[in-house]
């Protein structure tokens, strides 16, 4: 699925319902535009945005299409009008670079402002933008801890119980028809959730990758894979490669 063109045809997954799921004992819904609600607390959380990366690779003297921010946003209105949540929280590399978010048009910054008006707006700093936002409505923090969960950008080594964490763009790869579909995913053992990047540009690790190792119950980990018209639950036993 080309994240890029889902922008210009929202209308098609917005009312295609999520895929209900928990983590460490807490229900939350894994929404196929790529976001995490969590009913009890009204928190949606998105990761991975990468705003302003057509601007950074430019200033770089690498020409991408420039449409990556307004498309990113566009898909982050539909899940923020869909679930109406009380808080937001973006978990990292909210911005492709340091200074992403100080160069960020006013058009798109009135998006935001817009997006945050009558809720909480937590940013979890990340790698790409560990300085956090400028100028932007909400907090940044390192790491946030809420609800019985923590959010993060970067998932710690080994087993956790109660994270929730982006970074690794996690996808999966299911052979159907005979042929092979990749698709960004949700990863979750049950215990932890890695989400998959929001942002239009992004690309993905496949669940079988070395980074990803040590990271779940292997025989309990589930990728709810992001499909064309509704999310696909496969068991990572089940998984190609």
């Amino acid at each position: 699925m080309n994240r890029l063109a889902l922008a210009r045809d929202i209308s098609g997954l917005a009312a295609v319902p999520g895929i209900e799921t928990s983590i460490h004992g807490i229900a939350a819904v894994c929404d196929p535009l790529g976001a995490l609600y969590l009913p009890d607390a009204g928190l949606l959380v998105v990761s991975d945005l990468h705003l302003e990366k057509g601007a950074a690779f430019a200033r770089r003297g690498m020409m991408l299409p420039p449409y990556d921010t307004l498309a990113t946003l566009t898909v982050l209105a539909a899940v923020i009008s869909r679930y109406d949540p009380k808080l937001v929280v973006s978990l990292g590399d909210n911005f492709h670079d340091r200074i992403g978010s100080a160069h960020l048009p006013e058009n798109f910054r009135a998006l935001i402002v817009a997006m945050a008006r009558g809720r909480e707006w937590i940013w979890i700093n990340g790698n790409h933008d560990p300085d956090g936002v400028v100028d932007l409505p909400g907090a940044c923090t390192d790491e946030m801890h809420y609800a019985g969960l923590t959010f993060r950008h970067e998932p710690k080594n080994g087993l956790q119980s109660g994270e929730i964490a982006g970074h690794l763009h996690p996808s999966a790869t299911v052979r159907r028809r005979e042929r092979s579909i990749r698709r960004p995913c949700f990863a979750t053992d049950g215990a932890r959730l890695l989400m998959p990047a929001f942002g239009v540009m992004s690309g993905g690790l496949d669940l079988g990758h070395q980074a990803m190792k040590d990271l779940f119950d292997r025989a309990a980990l589930v990728a709810h894979l992001l499909g064309r018209d509704r999310i696909y639950s496969v068991r990572y036993g089940n998984l190609r490669g």
